[in-house]
């Protein structure tokens, strides 16, 4: 499991070393960065969740059981995290970013690493995660942000016009639409959402990476353990006790806890930039967290599932 766990963590994090020496290096002009933001968020991001929850196939995965784990423990630490917002003392916007850093995944790792442990079963599992978690965690994020973010509180229809427009919640939902009504993509399209959503992943990472800001570093120690707290022990406890209440075991318990253990996607970062949160307080955030998983992840999985007798 560490092999696994490794092999897809390391990556990511070369990545986003690389964004950063590449915006520190002058290799691509400044005005590069918030264009390659733009078009992860609103086309490439979009077509990865769309092609990824559209394809899977989910024969003897327990689906209802499984989804409703993930939904349940997701929407319990958001309300934690919403109800300990006035301790943390933090402004909006860097709760926003502490928000996601707590209840945001990355599913690119969730993927690897569920395929390397469960074969195909774990693909069908991981699309199953993605299913249940990319659209609770797209509409939670946009309620908050709507609520602390920068861009002011929009009236109740304008509110629901962002959850409504939001390109990562309308992704995630045309692919459920997709798997639920069994028609497949048009010929000629699969290939290309495929592509798009495979790029969405480097480029991510390298705009995370260039929005990083060591100079900063001292104002992130607080927020960043907070989130990371949230992420990698109140997320994987709730998880546990959904496994618990509702008899989910085996490998699909060990992939609800894999997928609530992983840290922060370089979505949270584009977000931020899209709808006024802390955006170098999210890159530090997915940063630290990324190299915390390695340790983490392990540690984590291994340990409460064993505890809880769910192996």
């Amino acid at each position: 499991m560490l092999t696994t766990i490794l092999a897809a963590l390391v990556p990511i994090a070369l990545l986003i070393g690389l964004g950063a020496a590449l915006r520190r290096g002058g290799f691509l002009s400044a005005a590069f960065w918030p264009q390659a933001e733009r078009l992860a968020y609103y086309v490439l991001l979009p077509a990865l969740l769309l092609h990824g929850l559209g394809t899977a196939r989910l024969d003897g995965v327990p689906v209802a059981a499984l989804a409703l784990v993930l939904v349940l423990s997701t929407t319990a630490v958001a309300a934690v995290l919403i109800a300990l917002r006035p301790r943390l003392d933090l402004d909006g916007a860097a709760f926003t970013s502490v928000f996601q850093g707590g209840v945001r995944f990355n599913n690119y790792v969730g993927v690897s690493a569920a395929a390397g442990l469960f074969g195909a079963q774990g693909i069908a599992m991981a699309a199953v995660a993605n299913a249940a978690i990319v659209p609770t965690v797209n509409v939670l994020c946009v309620l908050v942000f709507a609520r602390f973010g920068r861009a002011g509180r929009p009236s109740l229809a304008g509110l629901l016009r962002q959850i409504a427009l939001n390109p990562l919640v309308l992704g995630s939902l045309g692919g459920i639409l997709l798997q639920a009504s069994h028609v497949p993509l048009p010929f000629g399209i699969e290939p290309v959402l495929r592509a798009l959503g495979q790029a969405s992943l480097p480029l991510g990472l390298l705009c995370v990476g260039a929005a990083l800001d060591f100079g900063a570093a001292r104002h992130w120690l607080r927020p960043v353990l907070t989130a990371s707290a949230v992420k990698f022990g109140l997320m994987p406890a709730a998880t546990v006790l959904a496994c618990l209440a509702l008899g989910l075991r085996g490998p699909a318990a060990a992939t609800a806890l894999l997928f609530q253990t992983l840290p922060t996607a370089s979505s949270a970062y584009i977000m931020a930039r899209q709808l006024g949160g802390d955006a170098p307080l999210m890159a530090g955030i997915t940063a630290v967290q990324t190299v915390l998983a390695a340790a983490a992840l392990p540690l984590v999985m291994m340990g409460l599932l064993s505890l809880a007798g769910l192996d």
